[in-house]
């Protein structure tokens, strides 16, 4: 079985699973707004082109009708986004559920014409000989159209975009379009956008990687440690395939790839890490007062991320693309835990052991815990300036106001949710509010007494702290290595579709004992023609220096080094068969007409007996073409130049970058 075989397991059959269906239902969606998108189109440019009154006066009802059907088709699709409980664990019911992504739709596409056509007409090749790769490569664009929800998915994927790399060089010349079009949706909106370039192909599946990141981190069981670090890591991983796209692609035509858009994800993913790590230091904490103070700074931290988040999604690049309910839900996040941060010092001041001697003073190590916890008062009369209680009533105090601010944000956090159309209906995050309130509730109630104390006490804001740094997760695709599907063409370094040559002629040459053919070759992968002879056969049958070697015989070339190469000819005896092809820019292959063969590489030698020269020495000229001799390079140094690292920062990745990109409306930068 093929690597790529392999990877088809990946792919999600869609039907099978309630996230399935939603992403079917998304899909059936897209296709409609797609459908009245068109129909206002043509509404608008009709309305605008006719001058009929009555015409004019019936277009205008039938574009208030399309527009009517669209704004439902949005708020439909805009309601599966917000249908976050399908994408969380089974043990994740008593904690708030996390914002996952759904992916981005695409349409299929049928690559066979045009690659056959460009196969014919491009490398002069018999396109029938590439069915296999062709099918094997359309096998996988629809495969990754429904990744599954693991490993496995995220692998298909990753295969799938790298893949594009040798699809882009090979099918994709900078100078004309093969008449491909890429159409995706918008994974927000639903709004179709359609691109020639493997770019624009390119920027939607990293984004459906980062999407199913944020799925895999939604899924995981948030009752254990290890359920906590996987779901945090796939945040961070988000956040990090976000921030490439953010930082690499730029002018793409849909708005779930614009700048400000990937920012609020970028936020919002580290935010969710945020909040796994303060779950996972709840599970393991201690009755220590110190480890409860470090909770709420935690929990504060947590609050502050979740406002970041809140400015940037309610911003109005960004507002009008995402959905209420996510809007919603941070802000819910926000407020609620502020109040755990409350509700944890409330608890750590009003129910836990001092540490002192007559256990109504702090202890000093106690102090020193809570010295940096509150922030500095403002000069609002309303707000309690006890920072730090020297005595048993101060301390009481300040835990029954920070315990009574945490209930008022609890139940702000629970208006919050009454407010959503779409958040009412969650269950399990209504169980999660009312459990944390009524502990607030009851711990406000055991001091019933001394509550009129608060009436218009404050209690100082908490410090946002964290002893836990986060890092973005950078995107590592050399950990999903492909082979090339069409690998037959040639290498494609040299076989691609940016560079033109001339159609494969056969070349035959028939030596007597005291003449040799009058050709030397070079390099390898493919191999160059160095040298030809004066007056030899070589030059007479019409083989040229810089000629390219690509078959001999009936046997396949272009992949050959050089010794291979050189020992097929000596085989081939007294009659060699040769297929030759010549570069088309004879500059970038050719030898440099001021030096000889015997300047370039003084071990090398044009053989009267076989015509071939046996060179083994290194060239200080940095062509590949004549220059270098392929044979002595060792098996990593091959592997090593054959391999592609798209993080690896050296000239011809640069290079890549802007052969790739050049003529397209989405840059690579």
């Amino acid at each position: 079985m093929s690597r790529i075989d392999s990877c088809l397991c990946g792919s999600d059959p869609r039907l099978q699973t309630c996230r399935g269906k939603l992403q079917s239902r998304r899909s059936k969606l897209n296709q409609e707004i797609n459908k009245e998108l068109m129909l206002r189109a043509g509404a608008e440019n009709l309305f605008n082109a006719t001058h009929n009154k009555r015409m004019k006066e019936q277009v205008a009802l039938e574009l208030q009708f399309v527009n009517s059907n669209l704004q439902l088709l949005k708020e439909q699709l805009a309601e599966l986004n917000s249908s976050v409980e399908i994408y969380q664990g089974k043990g994740s019911k008593g904690s708030i559920p996390m914002i996952p992504l759904g992916l981005k739709e695409t349409k299929e596409i049928s690559f066979r014409e045009p690659f056959k056509d460009f196969i014919l007409e491009h490398y002069s090749e018999d396109p029938d000989k590439y069915d296999e790769a062709i099918s094997e490569f359309m096998d996988l664009r629809e495969a990754m159209r429904t990744p599954e929800r693991d490993e496995s998915g995220v692998a298909l994927l990753f295969e799938y975009f790298n893949q594009l790399y040798f699809i882009d060089r090979r099918f994709f010349p900078p100078d004309r379009s093969l008449g491909i079009y890429f159409e995706w949706y918008d994974s927000l909106t639903g709004t179709p956008s359609c691109q020639r370039t493997v770019a624009f192909e390119k920027a939607c599946i990293l984004f459906n990687l980062g999407a199913l990141y944020t799925q895999l981190g939604a899924r995981h069981d948030r009752t254990l440690p290890e359920g906590l670090d996987a779901a945090a890591n796939n945040f961070l991983r988000a956040a990090g395939m976000f921030r490439y796209l953010h930082d690499t692609f730029t002018n793409a035509p849909s708005k779930d790839l614009s700048p400000e858009i990937l920012d609020m994800l970028i936020h919002l993913m580290l935010a969710q890490a945020r909040e796994c790590l303060h779950e996972k230091a709840l599970l393991g904490h201690s009755e220590d007062l110190e480890t409860v103070v470090e909770l709420a700074q935690e929990a504060a931290q947590v609050t502050h991320e979740y406002t970041q988040v809140h400015t940037t999604i309610t911003s109005g690049s960004v507002k009008g693309y995402v959905p209420n309910s996510w809007t919603s839900l941070v802000r819910i996040k926000s407020e609620y835990y502020r109040a755990c941060a409350h509700y944890h010092l409330a608890e750590c001041l009003l129910t836990l052991q001092a540490g002192g001697r007559d256990e109504t003073q702090l202890s000093t190590r106690v102090k020193e815990a809570l010295q940096y916890v509150h922030l500095t008062p403002d000069s609002s009369t309303t707000t309690l300036d006890c920072t730090l209680p020297s005595t048993h009533q101060e301390r009481v105090l300040l835990g029954l106001a920070h315990c009574r601010e945490s209930v008022l944000l609890h139940e702000e956090a629970l208006r919050q949710q009454r407010m959503c159309r779409e958040l009412r209906k969650k269950g399990s995050l209504s169980d999660v509010l009312r459990f944390r309130h009524e502990s607030a509730v009851h711990l406000l109630d055991l001091y019933e007494e001394e509550e009129d104390l608060l009436n218009v006490l404050d209690p100082p804001p908490i410090a946002p702290a964290t002893k836990f740094q986060l890092t973005l997760t950078t995107p590592d695709f050399s950990q999903h290595s492909v082979e090339d599907v069409f690998r037959m063409l040639g290498p494609a370094a040299v076989f691609s579709a940016k560079h033109q040559w001339s159609a494969p002629r056969p070349v035959s040459l028939t030596r007597s004992a005291a003449q040799g053919f009058g050709f030397s070759v070079r390099g390898d992968a493919p191999v160059v023609i160095a040298g030809v002879d004066r007056g030899s056969l070589a030059e007479h049958a019409g083989m040229n220096e810089g000629d390219l070697v690509v078959s001999i015989g009936t046997r396949d070339v272009k992949w050959m080094p050089h010794d291979e190469v050189v020992g097929l000819i000596r085989d081939a005896g007294n009659t060699l068969n040769l297929t030759l092809v010549t570069p088309c820019d004879k500059t970038y292959y050719k030898l440099p007409k001021s030096k000889s063969l015997k300047d370039i590489s003084p071990h090398s030698t044009t053989s009267s007996s076989s015509g071939v020269s046996s060179s083994s020495s290194n060239s200080s000229n940095s062509s590949h073409y004549g220059s270098i001799n392929s044979s002595t390079l060792s098996a990593k140094d091959k592997d090593k130049r054959n391999s592609w690292n798209p993080f690896k920062r050296s000239a011809s990745r640069d290079k890549l970058k802007s052969d790739s990109m050049l003529d397209c409306n989405v840059i690579l930068r």
